[in-house]
């Protein structure tokens, strides 16, 4: 389905992040069919309780999505105080100001909530254990949201990448024209997501909201009372680091037969320590998505061909 076919909007959307992977493909997505505005960081500061309550009264936005975060996963360990000023403090405060003026809030968070023990996906009624300062903050960000009483939905995700930025994808496929070995991780399981499918699919909600809505503008409120809270959001099927890595280098030697390219090695979590812990388990299920709002996640897979081909 295509966002291009919907009436209107009634009243502006605002988006963080609007130069990020997911927030780009965003403010490509609604912008023929919504009046968007996407404050650069000049303008709206997550780390500023006062920037944003002063963007979002000055915008009035029908709807907030916030795809942007702080998502130096290793960092996080060392300055965990910036990181829970744009994971949870910042999100406290867009849930406050959307309260205020009857907005919605579309939210994106992490597997990273997870501690990763297991092999089964992880529904949205999981226990959470996060293991890293990047998960903990993230999970407070959510918690941070859902008490400040907006209307709200939490999309759970995993492992975006896309065509831009900087992603896993495009930095293996650098290095593997670089080096003849790639050592890449081979026990932590989960599924790539591909950062326009995370934008239809947000595109989608609204769409849906909004046509329940019809002229009436409290009623994208009332849709989210039937339909809003959590979900997980991530791309279909499983691999590992390694077999995501493996995949994109054997598509790329398929468009570049002269070209040699690096092997791909799979090693363990424990030959290639971190300062943050990734959950061993990062499979999130998906199905409360597809039977509330209709809409399945691409097959990682797929999406990858279709980002080889943008490259």
């Amino acid at each position: 389905m295509h966002a291009e076919a919907a009436s209107k909007v009634d009243g502006p959307i605002l988006v963080t992040g609007g130069t990020g992977q997911v927030g780009g493909q965003l403010v490509k997505m609604l912008a023929p069919w919504a009046e968007v505005v996407a404050p650069g960081r000049a303008e709206l500061d997550l780390t500023s309780a006062e920037s944003i309550r002063s963007v979002i009264r000055a915008i009035q936005p029908r709807w907030i999505v916030n795809p942007a975060a702080y998502t130096a996963v290793d960092k996080a360990e060392s300055e965990p105080e910036l990181a829970y000023a744009i994971n949870a403090e910042a999100v406290r405060v867009l849930g406050e100001e959307a309260r205020q003026i009857g907005a919605a809030v579309i939210h994106f968070s992490t597997d990273y909530v997870f501690d990763g023990v297991g092999s089964a996906p992880y529904k949205e009624t999981d226990t959470t254990t996060p293991a890293s300062v990047y998960g903990a903050s993230k999970l407070a960000g959510e918690q941070a949201l859902v008490n400040s009483g907006a209307a709200y939905m939490i999309f759970r995700t995993s492992w975006v990448y896309g065509s831009q930025g900087k992603n896993f994808l495009l930095t293996i496929l650098k290095l593997a024209r670089e080096k003849e070995t790639l050592r890449v991780v081979a026990d932590q399981h989960g599924a790539p997501t591909w950062s326009r499918d995370l934008a239809e699919m947000t595109a989608h909600v609204i769409r849906r909201c909004e046509e329940r809505a019809g002229q009436n503008r409290k009623q994208p409120l009332e849709a989210l009372a039937r339909w809003g809270g959590l979900y997980h959001a991530a791309g279909s099927g499983e691999t590992t680091w390694h077999g995501f890595a493996q995949e994109a280098v054997r598509l790329q030697q398929m468009q570049e037969p002269e070209k040699k390219f690096a092997e791909i090695v799979a090693i363990s979590t424990a030959e290639y320590p971190t300062p943050a812990r990734r959950p061993a388990n990062s499979r999130l299920s998906c199905s409360k998505l597809q039977e509330n709002l209709g809409w399945r996640m691409m097959d990682w897979r797929e999406s990858l061909q279709k980002v080889m081909t943008e490259l």
